[in-house]
């Protein structure tokens, strides 16, 4: 996996996880494509410490944070798709 701006530690954390949870896809997803975990968090109004326990497997994104996030997985997903 590409580490781009993240940590070893949080790549293989990541990596590493057994959970297909929706954080630890996010986590991947993001690693994959180089979205930050500031972009992240701005942009569902969270810490960026919860966001890097999803893509941990140590939490769960709330109910009210599932359909964002599908939301920028889909979006993104669109736009590599275009490249």
């Amino acid at each position: 996996m590409d580490c781009r701006g993240y940590s070893k530690r949080v790549v293989d954390i990541n990596s590493k996880s057994t959970t297909d949870s929706l954080g630890v896809r996010l986590g991947r997803h993001c690693i994959q494509n180089d979205v930050s975990v500031a972009y992240i968090s701005e942009k569902l109004g969270v810490s960026r410490m919860t966001v890097y326990n999803w893509f941990a497997g140590k939490s769960e994104p709330r109910d009210r944070y599932r359909l964002p996030i599908e939301r920028i997985l889909k979006q993104h997903a669109e736009e590599n798709n275009k490249k």
